[in-house]
């Protein structure tokens, strides 16, 4: 039975903002009684009788990302990318800005968080390559890349890459790296700007600058990329030079990240932490199980590190979905969305199926808790976040309003048909490349601690670029009653754990129950199922997964197989269209695990599907007359992925 309810949160922006507009009134006790809170706590537990009042959990859903690169990235710059971190935080802060190609934009909605992740390696190369200062005209590479840069287009693109393939193969000329990486003025100067711009644009309560960087791992090109957030200002920030990766100052072992962040904690008495991307062109080395590609072993001191200072991973952004894949999980029929298998970051090694199980989230929640049954710590205990990468400065995750990968394919008729990458051994498509992603984030304000503190906990969930409001409480009481109240929250915190939460050692004779609601993006398309995903270990050891359909749209049934129909199509394809006749607005239910085992460890976390609408590639069909090859993708189902919910049979 479909159940729909609105959600607190947009009801507590509605009455703080007609609150402004009331008039005082003097009041006494007398006039306004006194609410008899013991008659109505079954169906309403507040603590007051203004269910905003006295909150003691995240009321709103903050929506942004973590993961946009500027000018000032090595990449970026030689892509055409002319803006940097001030840019970025207009666009987010919901100003119209012009792209590096003279294209207005503007956000459908402002966001409320911001992390720009520029490059640490080579800090300050793009700038110089772009306007050819003379160090870099003095080496030969480097004159070679300025030359394509100034030309412009096809041969501005050929010089880009051959510097990406350069860094991906430590083959930078040194001379050029110890003029771009730490100690040198160069380098502290750009780190200093970064700073500084966040710092600028931070304005508490209203928009959170996150100050960051990007660590760009990619030994061999196997992608080992992580973002690093910190919590602080820049008084701490200016404490600390970011970690490289270029050698002989830098590092691509994950292990020294870690150390990295120990230092900078230790150091500064600030907080960070990291957060890793894109395993789905690690070729097998994002999520390992037995050896790392650094050369040592996953033991103990590796589990224990990486729990402590990745709590979250970035599951879909413009470089490939990475919750699961068809091969891994052929009975997901949602399974293979946004997949980029082909090979490894640069296209030198292709993928063999022996790598997929180290490569995606899913498969990294399950070997986790075989990691934690072999060493007693979980390292891919890990919440879920969606970002873009975008390295255009424009976080833009909206199929009618993006704005692309890099300078080189923002809107144009041409784009489509533009590789992301392209060697002798394969490519990656430019119709592959996705409009993701987002993330939500449920904390009690606007505040770098406050969001800082919720993505530590993990209350956290991606979207693949809507921004569907969802919440997941799990726990061993809930029932078809606390379904009553328009404030469902007060019943999820009071009897259960929100996303990202831990349940321990069931009661005797309880299977763990969950409440999940999902409310549809206001100016989005409506929703078509709540699922649950779950992945446990058996008495053998064994590893298994489940997907379960747990409410949906319309009076549809399962079939035999309790397969769900399709919930229907309403994409105009030549409007590049939809509208929303089918699915519901709004979804909520209480679901029992029927399967649930006491004694087995285990995952819980929720996928949300939207109807089907248009991808970005319609658009521009329509919009820009773009040729589309045969057979792409033209219509597809976004989705949001919550933190997991994880349950242990001992305390």
């Amino acid at each position: 039975m479909i159940r729909r309810h609105e959600y607190d949160s947009i009801f507590t922006i509605v009455i703080a903002g007609l609150s402004l507009l009331v008039t005082p009134m003097h009041v006494s006790a007398q006039d306004a009684g006194k609410p008899q809170l013991e008659n109505i706590e079954s169906v309403y537990p507040g603590k007051a009788y203004s269910p905003y009042a006295k909150r003691s959990f995240p009321s709103n859903v903050y929506w942004g990302e973590t993961h946009v690169h500027t000018g000032l990235s090595l990449d970026a710059g030689l892509f055409g990318n002319t803006t940097g971190p001030d840019t970025a935080y207009r666009l987010a802060r919901g100003e119209e800005i012009t792209s590096s190609t003279g294209q207005p934009l503007k956000l459908s909605r402002p966001l409320d968080f911001l992390v720009v992740t520029d490059h640490s390696d080579l800090m300050g190369i793009a700038t110089d390559i772009q306007r050819g200062a003379a160090n870099i005209l003095a080496d030969p590479k480097g004159k070679k890349w300025a030359e394509g840069f100034a030309k412009g287009g096809e041969e501005a693109g050929k010089a880009a890459f051959d510097l990406i393939g350069n860094f991906s193969q430590g083959t930078v000329p040194k001379d050029l790296v110890k003029a771009y990486s730490p100690g040198s003025p160069i380098f502290k100067g750009v780190w200093e700007n970064i700073v500084d711009s966040a710092e600028r644009f931070n304005e508490p309560h209203r928009f959170t600058a996150f100050i960051g960087y990007e660590w760009t791992s990619v030994p061999k090109g196997f992608n080992l990329h992580r973002n690093v957030i910190l919590r602080d200002g820049g008084i701490r920030a200016k404490q600390v030079t970011p970690l490289t990766t270029q050698a002989p100052l830098g590092t691509t072992d994950p292990l020294d990240l870690y150390k990295w962040l120990e230092a900078y904690e230790a150091d500064t008495g600030g907080q960070a932490l990291a957060i890793a991307h894109n395993g789905n062109l690690s070729n097998g080395w994002m999520f390992p199980v037995e050896e790392t590609y650094a050369g040592g072993v996953v033991n103990e001191e590796y589990v224990m590190q990486r729990a402590k200072w990745e709590p979250l991973y970035e599951v879909t952004q413009i470089k490939g979905d990475g919750e699961a894949h068809p091969m891994l999980s052929p009975d997901d029929e949602f399974a293979d969305y946004g997949t980029w298998d082909v090979a490894n970051l640069d296209i030198t090694e292709l993928k063999t199926p022996d790598m997929l199980p180290r490569e995606y989230a899913r498969s990294a929640l399950k070997n986790g808790l075989m990691l934690e049954k072999k060493f007693g710590t979980n390292p891919y205990k890990f919440g879920m976040v969606g970002a873009t990468d975008t390295h255009t400065s424009l976080p833009t995750a909206e199929e009618e309003n993006f704005f692309g990968k890099s300078t080189s394919v923002e809107p144009s008729a041409k784009r489509v048909g533009h590789p992301f990458v392209k060697s002798a051994l394969g490519a990656f498509e430019g119709d592959m490349l996705l409009a993701s992603g987002y993330q939500g984030i449920w904390a009690t304000e606007n505040t770098r601690a406050a969001l800082f503190d919720a993505m530590e906990r993990k209350e956290t969930y991606a979207t693949t670029g809507s921004r569907m409001t969802v919440r997941f409480f799990g726990g061993w009481e809930f029932d078809e009653g606390d379904l009553r109240s328009r404030q469902p929250a007060f019943i999820g915190y009071q009897k259960g754990v929100p996303m990202g939460g831990d349940l321990t050692k069931a009661p005797a004779g309880k299977a763990l129950t969950f409440m999940i609601y999902a409310l549809r993006d206001p100016i989005g398309a409506n929703l078509d199922r709540i699922q649950i995903v779950k992945g446990w270990m058996d008495s053998q050891g064994d590893l298994k997964e489940k997907v379960y359909d747990v409410v949906w749209s319309g009076d549809r049934k399962s079939d035999a197989n309790g397969k769900l129909p399709p919930v229907g199509n309403t994409v105009d394809i030549e409007a590049a269209n939809w509208t929303n006749t089918i699915g519901a607005s709004e979804l909520i239910s209480v679901w029992t695990d029927p399967d649930f085992d006491a004694d087995e460890s285990a995952f819980y976390y929720v996928r949300v599907l939207e109807i089907p609408t248009p991808r970005w590639v319609l658009y521009d069909k329509v919009r820009l007359g773009a040729e589309l090859p045969e057979g792409i993708e033209l219509v597809h189902q976004e989705r949001a992925y919550t933190s997991p919910i994880w349950y242990s049979p001992t305390e």
